[in-house]
């Protein structure tokens, strides 16, 4: 199916259905790469000392500086798929253009910044002996890596502008089959450790990336990308970043906000931390229905917005609402009886089992705001509205949940837990937010007919 026939489904076709057909190969995705994380997670814990811990504690940081490409990436999805929905073709290959070289000029100087900046930023965090050995070996390899990062991202985006979301899958797939062959052969064959871990994920990555941005010049793509299509644009480029600055600083500072809060996770201890990287990544399966039809909401919500489909817009909204809290539900009445040895596939230190599972339960029980969550992001990101999605983003972490974390943890009784309650408070309260602003309806509106000044866009 072509992106015309995809274009036509996504405007005329039954809601459910189109909101299936396109997040289904994402949960796969996000399936695909989250046996792989876990994946990751056996191997690196079955290296000598707790090297499990030394990868929670940097991953914040990559994603820091993933989050300036993902952000353009958010951009480059929401622009295409509007441009398509209003039959507007030869823009929509200008923007696919221009995202893959502003995303790789990008993810160059990001990447080498953080590699030379990485060992003072760990040290501050308060890293010292093995847990600075393990962040720093895995670290330095991943910011050297990002282009590889920063360009699958670009391809994707490019494809779920069009609605295409089999071939990312494919893609995906792919990568992440490479990364869980390559990953025991430099843990552990080529006895590199911590390190092999990413220069595997790396190698993996990287491969797969660059064949995906080749194949957007093929022939065969009903969307073909020209070589014209790299020619710098001013007005192409300019909106890509005003429109994805928000997404961008959103992530990052969400990323920072996750490296603040591992401050407060090595204050207590490596167990809490472990507890945290094993108990995100069992979660991570639940939340797999969610952020693929969340994900999928973006595209439908621009194709029709750039149709000038508003109504079909919310529809897809509502729906979308529904088929996330069933999917989020069902899986976390299924996981919920088994969480302690769920857990216990991942550690054998009794304290870890224990802070895991307490951990693990928690999120469970309150799972469907995440889904929420999910659905709003969708909704602003789509909908070229990245500001919302940037006010959801931060202030769900430093508005509420880094203030709750300090403020709970000197209360008498909570400790650790004061980590896990301030996660599900914050997403409470966020939610009620965001839906309070997409009642006011400025989402609604296109993003290109005309530039959007973030002034303009948050309404004041």
């Amino acid at each position: 199916m072509d992106f015309l026939q995809k274009r036509e489904m996504i405007l005329q076709g039954d809601m459910k259905k189109v909101i299936l057909t396109l997040s289904l190969p994402i949960m796969l995705n996000n399936f695909i790469h989250t046996i792989y994380n876990l994946t990751d997670t056996y191997f690196v814990s079955k290296i000598p000392g707790n090297a499990v811990a030394g990868i929670q504690f940097v991953w914040p940081l990559i994603f820091l500086i993933m989050s300036f490409g993902m952000g353009m990436a958010v951009a480059t999805s929401s622009i295409i798929a509007q441009y398509i929905g209003a039959h507007m073709q030869e823009k929509a290959k200008q923007t696919a253009g221009q995202a893959i070289l502003l995303m790789l000029g990008l993810s160059i100087v990001s990447g080498i910044v953080g590699f030379f900046f990485a060992p003072m930023i760990i040290k501050a965090m308060g890293a010292t002996g093995e847990l600075y050995d393990n962040s720093y070996a895995y670290l330095s390899i991943m910011f050297l890596g990002m282009p590889a990062t920063f360009m699958l991202n670009a391809y994707n985006a490019i494809k779920q502008g069009q609605g295409d979301t089999i071939s990312p899958l494919i893609i995906g797939a792919l990568s992440v089959g490479a990364n869980i062959i390559l990953d025991p052969i430099f843990i552990f064959v080529l006895n590199m450790g911590v390190q092999g871990a990413a220069i595997a994920t790396v190698i993996a990555t990287g491969i797969f990336a660059v064949y995906g941005i080749l194949t957007t010049f093929s022939s065969k793509q009903s969307l073909q990308l020209t070589i014209k299509d790299l020619k710098y644009n001013k007005e192409i480029l300019s909106k890509i970043i005003g429109i994805g600055f928000p997404s961008s600083a959103g992530q990052a500072t969400t990323a920072f906000g996750f490296t603040i809060l591992n401050v407060f996770l090595v204050s207590f201890g490596d167990i809490t931390l472990t507890a945290f990287a094993v108990g995100n990544r069992i979660s991570s399966l639940i939340m797999m229905p969610a952020m693929g039809i969340g994900s999928a909401l973006a595209t439908i919500v621009g194709q029709n917005l750039g149709a000038d489909n508003v109504s079909r817009a919310k529809l897809a909204v509502r729906n979308s609402t529904y088929l996330s809290t069933a999917f989020l539900v069902i899986g976390g009445l299924i996981m919920l009886p088994f969480s302690k040895q769920i857990v216990s596939a991942f550690s054998n230190d009794t304290e870890v089992i224990a802070s895991g599972t307490n951990y693990l339960k928690m999120i469970i029980y309150s799972i469907p705001l995440m889904g929420f969550f999910q659905i709003l992001v969708g909704t602003f990101q789509g909908s070229g509205h990245t500001v919302s999605a940037m006010i959801l983003m931060m202030g769900r972490l430093w508005g509420l949940r880094i203030p709750m974390v300090f403020a709970l943890s000197h209360l008498e009784g909570f400790g650790p837990d004061s980590i896990w309650w301030a996660m599900i408070i914050s997403n409470l309260i966020t939610c009620l937010i965001g839906l309070g602003i997409y009642s006011t309806g400025r989402w609604q509106h296109k993003i290109i007919k005309q530039k959007k000044s973030l002034v303009d866009e948050f309404g004041v």
